[in-house]
């Protein structure tokens, strides 16, 4: 049991690591209109996990996921937040069960999360670098 166990897990991040291949770059943005012009991978996953609510200029954060399974999405949880899909499920389960969080809103894929994220200075997203314009800003890359 130990070594399926074992295994299950080993082929679960190298499910991650090869999304991660595959995909091309996936950038983390944020309206034009937002103050910020950069953040850290540290402040996104706080953002992400629900650790803060807030840029570090002190406005409202408020994170927008993409629909589960996209590769955008696979890639940025694996990259950015260290956890794979089902890691994350148990840890929002958790949070939601004793009340202290609720996950990012699903929005869409790439195309609607852009869109989304362009009309609210307060949104922070993530997208296949190629759909990024100048309606967004481009605040981290990976």
């Amino acid at each position: 049991m130990k070594k399926l166990m074992t295994f299950l897990k080993t082929m679960t991040l190298a499910s991650v690591f090869a999304a991660a291949i595959v995909q091309a770059e996936v950038a983390v943005i944020v309206s034009a209109n937002n103050a910020n012009a950069s953040l850290d991978q540290d402040t996104i996953s706080r953002i992400f996990l629900g650790k803060t609510k807030n840029f570090p200029d002190g406005s409202q954060a408020v994170p927008v996921d993409q629909d589960a399974g996209s590769a955008s999405r696979e890639s940025f949880n694996g990259t950015v937040l260290g956890k794979s899909s089902s890691q994350l499920k148990a840890y929002w389960s958790r949070l939601i069960f004793t009340g202290k969080g609720t996950p990012p809103k699903e929005s869409g894929d790439d195309a609607a999360v852009k869109n989304l994220v362009a009309q609210n200075p307060n949104l922070v997203g993530y997208v296949d670098s190629s759909v990024v314009d100048g309606s967004v800003k481009v605040v981290y890359k990976f």
